[in-house]
């Protein structure tokens, strides 16, 4: 049999460690080279005159415009050869969409893209375009509901306030309905007692029959009206407690709704939530629909609606495991 064993051999050489250090030399001459070409023509630019720059990139250096101004922007924003190097100009150009002072924690961090976590260096360039643009959206989104739930908050402490004032003019209402329906009763007992006592409680001195009689009349005439007075006060007084009440249980519903903004504008800032929250509210109405459909089976097919039953229940016990 033929001996390869000296063939396949590894060759006598240089040492692993020049070896990889000749790599690590030229990955960031690499990157070296990418911000000196930046940076040339940036200096170039400024020093060919107007109407030559585009016809000395084309003919002298053959570059278009867009990878002309691609290598100054990277000369502009970055200063780290060996980070330019290790990621390569496609993925340096995406990172400039990031803050400048966001760009170095975004590198150092891990990314779930997928379904699996990778480093940027990892990352193919539309990956890595994906995964900025879902950060972007999700500051964003985090922004907006910060801005709702502070909105939300601040119109709710005004609404509480206002509350307040409410009670308060409630409490007064309640308390004049009363004083009022408490002189309405009084007037009501006098009015009574002079109708049954004219003459004692009218003129007690008047002997003549006619004076006495035009004496009680014109008491109980003067009575009704403090009664008809009385009434009409407490009747307003109603009015205004009813107002009160009205302009309470608003306020409360608004109150309500605010807290359910609030709420919402926090799960907002939370992607998986919201998620959650869309899910639930969507099972929530399945449910009271198929509750009303269990209502109509029920009503002509008792079997039926016992399977129906049955599925609901396998249902809500499988939603339940998914609690523990």
């Amino acid at each position: 049999m033929l001996d390869l064993s000296g063939v396949l051999a590894p060759k006598e050489g240089r040492d692993i460690e020049v070896i990889t250090q000749e790599i690590l030399d030229a990955k960031r001459r690499g990157g070296e080279a990418i911000l000196t070409i930046g940076r040339c023509l940036t200096e170039a630019k400024q020093t060919i005159p107007h109407g030559e720059w585009l016809p000395w990139l084309n003919e002298r250096v053959e570059f278009s415009e867009r990878t002309a101004q691609n290598f100054m922007r990277l000369a502009r924003e970055w200063s780290n050869p060996q980070a330019l190097a290790d990621l390569g100009a496609a993925k340096a150009l995406t990172l400039l969409a990031l803050p400048a002072e966001e760009r170095e924690s975004f590198i150092a961090e891990n990314h779930v893209v997928g379904g699996e976590e990778k480093t940027v260096i990892d990352m193919t360039s539309r990956e890595l375009e994906k995964a900025i643009r879902e950060r972007k959206e999700a500051q964003e989104a985090a922004a907006k509901a910060q801005a709702e739930a502070s909105a939300a908050e601040q119109a709710r402490a005004k609404m509480e306030e206002d509350m307040k004032l409410l009670n308060a003019r409630l409490s007064g209402a309640q308390e004049d309905r009363e004083q009022a329906a408490q002189a309405v009763a009084r007037l009501e007992a006098q009015l009574a007692e002079l109708k049954e006592k004219p003459v004692e409680v009218a003129v007690e001195t008047v002997v003549d029959p006619e004076a006495i009689e035009k004496a009680r009349a014109e008491a109980v005439v003067g009575m009704q009206a403090k009664l008809d007075k009385a009434r009409e006060a407490k009747a307003k007084a109603d009015e205004r407690r009813k107002q009160a009440e009205a302009s309470v249980e608003i306020l409360k519903k608004s109150i309500d709704e605010m807290e359910r903004k609030e709420k919402k504008a926090a799960l907002g800032a939370d992607k998986d939530l919201a998620q959650f929250e869309v899910l639930f509210d969507q099972t929530q109405s399945n449910v009271y629909k198929m509750q009303g459909i269990l209502l109509k089976v029920r009503g002509r097919d008792e079997t039926a609606a016992g399977k129906l039953c049955k599925a609901i229940r396998a249902l809500a016990e499988a939603v339940g495991r998914c609690a523990e």
